[in-house]
C-alpha cells in the first residue's frame, strides 16, 4: 500500500502519485523537502479536514516526518523551512513539532517563543499546541495564555490549560478581568473556569 493511501482523506491518484514520490525523495535525500514542501498545497489542495486541519497541513506533516535527519541537522532544517514559509507552511511545521521532537529535548522551543512574539492569531494557536504545554516554562505558558486572551484567541484551543492552570495564572487573569471591567469593557467568559479554582486563596472576585 502507498503511503497516501494510508491517509484519512482523499487524495486524487495524480496528487497521492506527487505524495509518495516526495516522501521518497526526502527519505532519500532530506534536503528535497525545501522544494517540496511549499509545492504540497499545489500538488495535495487545501480542502478541509475533520480534524481541524486541511489536506496540504496533514500532507506536509507527512513530508516532515519522513525526515532521516537528527539532532541539530534536523532542527536546522525545520527551523529554515520555518522562516522561510508562508504561514500555512509555518502552522504545518508549528503543529508537527511533538513529532519532529522524538526524544522531548524541547529543542524546538525557539519556533514557539518566535511565533508568541508574533500577532498571527492562526500561528499562535498553532504554537500552543501539546509541544508547547510539554516543554514551556510555568512563566512563559502564562503569559502566553493572557495574551490569547488580550487577542481575544479562544482558550479552549489552548493545550494543557487543565494541567498548568495555577494560582499565579489565576492572578494574571483575575487582574486583567478587573482592568477590563474598570474600563467598562467585556470580560471574556472562557477565563472564569481558570480563577474560580483559586478565588478563595488570592481574593479574586
Amino acid at each position: 500500500m502507498s503511503h497516501s493511501a494510508q491517509l484519512p482523506f482523499h487524495l486524487t491518484p495524480e496528487a497521492g502519485a506527487w505524495l509518495d514520490s516526495a516522501l521518497a525523495e526526502i527519505a532519500s535525500t532530506p534536503t528535497t523537502i525545501r522544494t517540496l514542501f511549499p509545492a504540497v498545497r499545489r500538488h495535495c489542495g487545501r480542502a478541509p479536514l475533520p480534524d481541524g486541519r486541511t489536506v496540504d497541513e496533514a500532507a506536509r506533516t507527512m513530508l516532515l516526518a519522513a525526515l532521516t535527519l537528527r539532532d541539530q541537522v534536523l532542527v536546522d532544517e525545520v527551523t529554515a523551512l520555518h522562516r522561510y514559509g508562508d504561514p500555512a507552511e509555518q502552522r504545518a511545521v508549528l503543529r508537527a513539532l511533538p513529532q519532529l521532537d522524538r526524544d522531548g529535548t524541547g529543542r524546538f522551543l525557539d519556533l514557539v517563543r518566535q511565533t508568541l512574539r508574533g500577532n498571527d492569531n492562526t500561528l499562535i494557536e498553532a504554537a500552543l499546541g501539546p509541544y508547547a504545554a510539554a516543554h514551556l516554562p510555568a512563566d512563559e505558558y502564562r503569559q502566553a495564555v493572557l495574551k490569547c486572551v488580550f487577542c481575544e484567541i479562544p482558550l479552549a484551543r489552548v493545550a494543557g490549560l487543565d494541567d498548568r492552570a495555577d494560582r499565579e495564572l489565576a492572578r494574571m487573569l483575575s487582574d486583567f478581568a478587573h482592568e477590563r471591567i474598570a474600563a467598562g469593557r467585556p470580560v471574556p467568559e472562557d477565563i472564569a473556569p481558570l480563577v474560580q479554582p483559586f478565588v478563595t486563596t488570592h481574593g479574586a472576585e
